[in-house]
């Protein structure tokens, strides 16, 4: 019988398998500096057989998981309040070099055995289009089999996907996804995928198009008996919009109780041609366009498939252009059976408080498309539009699309709550959400809510420590803790004012004297044994864990000043101090920072001790993301990050995983990946005498450790690392391997991955303060010319710099909302002059020089308004 992941080290021997990373990687230098070019958007294709695992989140946030494939169609459709654990539940074989052992999914069954679209269409939806010339008539649906060729773009939040026949006249191109705008977590969070349909008339004649979406009644689609009741499509229409609504007429008053009692709808912009309530498309032909029935269908049996359909035509000029705009959306208003622990279970959810149906969501999206998914389109459009590597503007963004799967939720009290992976580990876990750097950036307001609900009311004990997961738990968990202030303290800085700061000072007070108090020797390094990420109780000095309480009481610090606690910042300065310098001199072996044992136990317990760990400057790379500077030795810290390169980066995976094994299989042979922990000294009982199966951690490539890891080579100057780093987990989730947009570690859509966009942040080298009106920018590379997106507490919008030997002139675009800056930091020596414009008009300035640095300061603020265009140049 195939032993499970977890008795892999129940029964482990002592005896360690040697090294066996080479410390010279072999990469071809001209692949490495090919990764730095701009390229295009990753485009997979149906002629490479590349479309069978994409599954792009293409919902709103906290509202199920809905996958948009690649050809166009939607999938997987988790929007019944399923609580299985991860998208597809299964458990595979896979041999782990040593034996074969059973994998669930939470151990990564979805990376060895990938979920295949075409497996989970649990609803009949899609489009078609009939094409009539002089002398034909072609139809086709949107589909892979129907095309000579289909490319998906990959650009989240929102694909484009181009289908294409030399015998057809028409090319079409559809974009797709949720409406997503950055700042407005609300009308983010609506449940609902948006199509805008292109057809290009690229024949030298004039053509009737028709373009017909159809979706199937998709209420008690997984439940319904037939003593139920019946299920029923409606028309609504206005001169804005055509729907139809699929419904459920309930004769069994328990139905209403089930978790897939609800409604879906199809909703198209404007005053469509023929509606159809009772659609047969299978298959598609001429009648599917022309039959129309807008009568309510009563007549369909609980077992009984009952789809809509609407249909629009139009003609089109040679080399013309046609437009359709489908909306598809669904309402399941249930809280999952399992949370019965949270309060808020029984109220719903948030888009349900909003939307009494699916139909009202359908047709709030129509009535105002132009803004919101012109809106999602402006982002993309901002985001994309950079000098930045189109591969690595996708990598290091996508993982957001984990808060548009089913494993997050908003309630109908607006509380923010999530999962580890998708129905894995409860309670918006500390330890693991506080890598996350995606959603405190481009939705702040959810984290603030987290934050203040959560953290520090629900979650804070009497004597300052946070329950890592608040209803789901009894204790804090160290790392959590620390990560948790660094948080606030990021929190404050995306806020607009000090408000938020204010409201919870005294919390973060609190939370941070429990964290001082955690050094028993007070030597300003963490020794309390406490829970830790790596679901483990550690004793001793462990470098990680102290560097993060050091960046998480100089956030405290910072904060402390701030409110003018002049007392509680001068102790954390006193621990900061300390703690740094005993850092440097006690826990840096001459290569890399180390875990010192307890004196009393010694090595008795498991730990990471002399082995090279991928956390073990983890401190410091978040200290990068919240403008905190440096924190101990950058040269030590430099040497740490040389070491995880040398000894726990493998090109390919394989020859370790055959000998080390235990570990879950989220990097396969082939594959390249940085190895959680290693032991290149060779000791012969590396990780203690008690050896126990959270051991096998330490064996996994798992993406948000990795994220974090490129995100600090990024900081300290190493891009050449850190882009390589990345790219493997690109490549890894290539879609010719698996889904690209589901980075799997404890289940899918794991939330430790959206660690990516902290790459972003760091390759612009881009700093924020909000309250103080501040901003910086310090490109990695391509300084002479440089742009990329940002986002800040009520704004967002885009960033360039040219320099020439003359002058160098930086513009901020604000695309959307407002921005108030106060002082701007970029990189410039010896400036004789500045001149700062808003649109055409002169702004008073003054400058000062920060080493290689200029702050040019504001003398009255200057509030950015949206197309509004900041220029300042410098001589």
């Amino acid at each position: 019988m195939p032993a499970s992941f977890d008795q892999v080290f129940a029964k482990a021997p002592f005896a360690y398998p040697l090294h066996n990373i080479p410390p010279e990687k072999g990469l071809d230098p001209k692949w490495i500096r090919s990764l730095y070019e701009r390229g295009k958007p990753t485009t997979y294709l149906k002629s490479r057989n590349e479309l069978q695992y994409i599954g792009m989140p293409a919902g709103g946030l906290h509202a199920g998981t809905v996958y948009l494939g690649g050809d166009g169609r939607l999938w997987l459709w988790s929007i019944y309040n399923d609580d299985r654990e991860g998208v597809d539940p299964k458990t595979v074989l896979w041999n782990d070099g040593s034996k074969e052992v059973k994998v669930r999914s939470r151990d990564g069954a979805n990376y060895i055995e990938p979920s295949l679209a075409d497996n989970k269409r649990v609803l009949e939806q899609g489009f078609a289009i009939r094409i009539e010339t002089e002398d034909k008539t072609i139809i086709k649906e949107l589909k892979e089999t129907d095309w000579q060729e289909v490319a998906f773009e990959a650009t989240y939040p929102a694909a484009t996907i181009r289908y294409t026949d030399k015998n057809v006249p028409v090319d079409v191109v559809v974009r797709a996804g949720g409406i997503f705008i950055p700042l407005d977590a609300d009308n983010s969070a609506i449940p609902a995928t948006v199509f805008s349909i292109h057809l290009e008339n690229k024949s030298g004649e004039k053509i009737k198009a028709a373009i017909t979406g159809w979706m199937e009644n998709g209420a008690h689609k997984l439940t319904a008996k037939a003593e139920d009741g019946v299920r029923q499509n409606k028309i609504v229409q206005q001169d804005s919009y055509s729907a139809i609504t699929g419904a459920f007429s309930i004769h069994n008053p328990e139905a209403i109780k089930q978790r897939d009692a609800g409604t879906t709808c199809i909703t198209y912009v404007g005053e469509a041609t023929r509606l159809n309530t009772d659609a047969h498309p299978w298959p598609v032909d001429e009648a599917f366009f022309t039959l129309e029935n807008r009568e309510m269908s009563t007549g369909k049996e609980a077992g009984d498939k009952l789809v809509g359909s609407i249909c629009t035509e139009a003609s089109i000029e040679a080399g013309g252009h046609h437009e359709a705009r489908f909306i598809i959306s669904w309402h399941f208003n249930h809280g999952l059976a399992k949370l019965d622990r949270l309060n808020e279970i029984k109220s719903g959810y948030y888009y349900g408080r909003r939307f009494k149906d699916a139909s009202a969501v359908g047709i709030y999206v129509a009535q105002n498309f132009e803004k919101l998914f012109g809106q999602t389109l402006l982002w993309q459009q901002t985001y994309y539009d950079a000098t930045l590597p189109h591969w690595f503007l996708e990598r290091t963004l996508l993982n957001i699309g984990t808060l548009a799967t089913a494993n997050t939720y908003r309630f109908a009290n607006d509380r923010f709550w999530g999962w580890e992976g998708v129905n894995t580990c409860e309670g918006t876990c500390t330890h693991v959400w506080q890598y996350a750097q995606a959603m405190g950036r481009l939705f702040p307001s959810l984290e603030r809510d987290v934050r203040q609900r959560t953290d520090m009311g629900i979650a804070l004990q009497e004597n300052g420590g946070i329950i890592f997961r608040a209803e789901y738990e009894t204790r804090p968990a160290i790392d959590g803790q620390a990560g948790t202030i660094l948080r606030m303290y990021r929190e404050h800085q995306v806020s607009a004012d000090d408000q938020f700061l204010k409201r919870n000072w005294e919390q973060v007070k609190k939370a941070a004297r429990f964290l001082l108090a955690q050094d028993k020797n007070g030597d300003g390094m963490t020794d309390t044994p406490m829970e830790n990420t790596l679901d483990a109780v550690w004793e001793g000095e462990i470098a990680w864990i102290v560097g993060l309480c050091i960046a998480a009481v100089k956030a405290a610090q910072r904060m402390a000043e701030e409110m003018n606690d002049q007392a509680f910042a001068k102790t954390c300065k006193t621990y900061v101090e300390k703690g740094c310098q005993n850092m440097a001199s006690h826990l840096f072996n001459g290569e890399y920072f180390i875990h010192r044992p307890d004196p009393a136990q010694g090595r008795k317990k498991l730990g990471a001790y002399n082995t090279c760990h991928i956390d073990q400057v983890y401190g410091q790379s978040w200290a990068f993301q919240v403008g905190l500077g440096r924190l101990w030795d950058r040269e030590k810290t430099r040497s740490a990050l040389r070491a995880l390169w040398k000894y726990n980066f493998a090109p390919d995976v394989g020859p370790y995983i055959k000998t080390h094994t235990g570990g879950r299989p989220y990097a396969l042979p082939g594959e390249p990946g940085m190895v959680m922990n290693t032991n290149p000294q060779n000791e012969a009982q590396p990780y203690g005498e008690d050896i126990t199966w959270q051991l096998g951690y330490f064996h996994e490539c798992m993406s948000g450790f990795e994220h974090q890891v490129a995100s600090h080579m990024m900081a300290e100057g190493m891009t050449d690392e850190a882009l390589v780093l990345t790219r493997a987990i690109h490549d890894r989730y290539h879609a010719s391997r698996r889904n690209p947009f589901n980075e799997i570690e404890c289940s899918d859509h794991y939330a430790r991955a959206m660690a990516s966009y902290g790459t972003f942040i760091t390759a612009c080298g881009f700093e924020y303060h909000g309250p103080k009106g501040y901003m910086r920018f310090a490109p990695a590379w391509n300084k002479d010319h440089f742009k990329a997106a940002f986002t800040a507490a009520e704004g967002w919008g885009s960033y360039e710099q040219h320099y020439s030997e003359e002058k160098q002139q930086h513009h901020i675009y604000l695309k959307y909302g407002s921005l108030q800056l106060n002082m701007l930091r970029i990189e410039k020596e010896n400036a004789r002059s500045v001149a700062v414009k808003l649109n055409d008009q002169p702004v008073a300035a003054d400058f000062h020089q920060y080493k290689k640095e200029l702050q040019v300061s504001f003398k009255k603020g200057v509030l950015l308004r949206e197309g509004q265009v900041l220029t300042i140049d410098i001589a």
